[in-house]
Order: C-alpha cells, then sequence, then structure tokens
C-alpha cells in the first residue's frame, strides 16, 4: 500500500521525511540496513511509503522507529501519523483462556524422611528406657518386700529429643515452571513498551502496550515469538531464569524462546 500527499497537505509523506532526513545526514540505504539491521529492501520500500514488506503493521511500526533514530529524528510523531494513515494501532488482543487454566503450579512437596525416621529413633529409646525403667523398679519393690533398703542412686534413664530439622525452603513460582512447556514473563520496569506475543502456532496471544511497572505472562508447549518495541524498558524471565541480555533503550528486538534454557531464536 502507498501513501500519497494530499493537496491539502504539502508535508511530506512518512516515507519521504524518512529520506530527506538520511539523505540530510550523509547516510546512504546501505549504511542505515547496516545500522538498523533492517534489510536494504525494505528501507528502499519504507521511503517510498510501501509498507507491504514489513509484515505487518505491527513489524512497521519497528522499523520505523529504527530508521528515525538512525536518521537523527523523533520516532514518535512519525509513528502517531502512520497509525492515522492506517487505521490507528489495533486493540490488544487478551491471552488466550487456555493460557489463564495453566497456571504456573508449586511442584508438590515431598515427604519429610528425615522427620519420620527422627520420631521412629525417638520412639525406640523411649521404649527402651521406659522398659529398663520398670524392671529395675520392680526389682526395687523386690527388695523393700525383703527387708532390704530400695538403691535409690541409680539414675532414672532419659531419653534424649534431638534437635527438630530445620524446614525445607519452598521453591517460588517462577523456578517450579512446567518444564514440559516455555514459559516467558515481561515486566517493564525501565519504561512503557509496545510489545507482541505468538505461540508456535503463529497465534497472536497479546499486541499492544507494556505501561511502565505492568507484566505479562505467556505460555506455550513449544514455544513464544516476540517483538519489543522497546526492548531496553523490558525485564525477561524465561522458563524460571532472567535473561540478562542488555538491550539500548529504543532498540527493536524479535526474540523466540523454546522449552529449557533460554535461546535467542
Amino acid at each position: 500500500m502507498s501513501i500519497g500527499n494530499s493537496p491539502e497537505d504539502d508535508r511530506p509523506s512518512l516515507g519521504q521525511a524518512l529520506q530527506q532526513a538520511r539523505i540530510a545526514a550523509g547516510l546512504t540505504v546501505e549504511e542505515v540496513s547496516s545500522a538498523t539491521r533492517v534489510r536494504i529492501p525494505i528501507v528502499h520500500a519504507i521511503e517510498a511509503d510501501d509498507f507491504s514488506r514489513c509484515g505487518g503493521d505491527v513489524y512497521a511500526r519497528g522499523h520505523i522507529r529504527m530508521l528515525a533514530q538512525a536518521v537523527r529524528l523523533d520516532p514518535d510523531p512519525l509513528i502517531a501519523q502512520f497509525d492515522a494513515e492506517h487505521g490507528g494501532r489495533p486493540a490488544p488482543t487478551p491471552a488466550a483462556p487456555l493460557f489463564e487454566a495453566e497456571r504456573i503450579r508449586s511442584e508438590p512437596r515431598r515427604p519429610n524422611w528425615t522427620a519420620a525416621m527422627v520420631a521412629a529413633i525417638v520412639a525406640v529409646v523411649g521404649f527402651v528406657g521406659f522398659t529398663l525403667f520398670n524392671g529395675d523398679d520392680d526389682s526395687g519393690k523386690a527388695q523393700v518386700a525383703e527387708g532390704s533398703t530400695p538403691d535409690r542412686t541409680t539414675p532414672e534413664p532419659t531419653a534424649t529429643k534431638p534437635a527438630d530439622p530445620k524446614p525445607v525452603p519452598s521453591e517460588s513460582a517462577i523456578a517450579a515452571a512446567p518444564r514440559d512447556k516455555v514459559t516467558v514473563k515481561l515486566s517493564a520496569t525501565e519504561g512503557k513498551s509496545w510489545i507482541s506475543a505468538k505461540d508456535h502456532n503463529g497465534r497472536l496471544l497479546f499486541d499492544g502496550l507494556l505501561l511502565q511497572g505492568d507484566s505479562k505472562t505467556f505460555q506455550d508447549k513449544e514455544r513464544v515469538d516476540l517483538v519489543l518495541g522497546d526492548a531496553g524498558a523490558i525485564e525477561l524471565f524465561v522458563n524460571g531464569k532472567k535473561v540478562d541480555d542488555r538491550f539500548e533503550p529504543g532498540q527493536v528486538e524479535r526474540l523466540s524462546y523454546t522449552k529449557g534454557d533460554p535461546e535467542v531464536g
């Protein structure tokens, strides 16, 4: 699809604005492509106001933001112009109900065999002590009946209670993420960012703005694909493990995660 200038509006189109800024900055298309990792044919298409090669509006917004930053333009007015000319940003799509039912559950606690063994030992020691004590008591009674003086110097046996075992700390909910699924948690800790998440079938789980302080969790049995509009604002936890990649503010990232240790696809 193409965007043209209306007779009433003589301002340059979105693609023309990016092209003019690139030329003014003394950059070639190849240099902009190398700096942004946007392929050369897509850069040419965007400068010609053709966004059909971007793969969708979400990717188009990410390309516009990266190209604008590369040629030293403010990306927000350009993205707003793109939304106005393409029917606005689509409403966020809530996560599938199936995911809501698959809450992360902590693993059941294992039986505390140590405590059971300690209790059994205490019971045996107590029984033996009780038996010995009763035997000495009966012998003493017999001596008293015969006129002898009972021996009161023998101390009564005392069962020693061992110290209680220390409780085992419970695992956190994130560390107990199911091993047969991939679980991705996104938190906007450094600012707001629009995000897009899809499952392994390409079904859209979420497409919208994540405000600072908000979090989203996604889960699939095979793979979760992400697009982060401002990766520098996002903190990632994948399969119970924090992803330590440091992204620059405003950087657009396309990530894919599967089961096991986090690996960027």
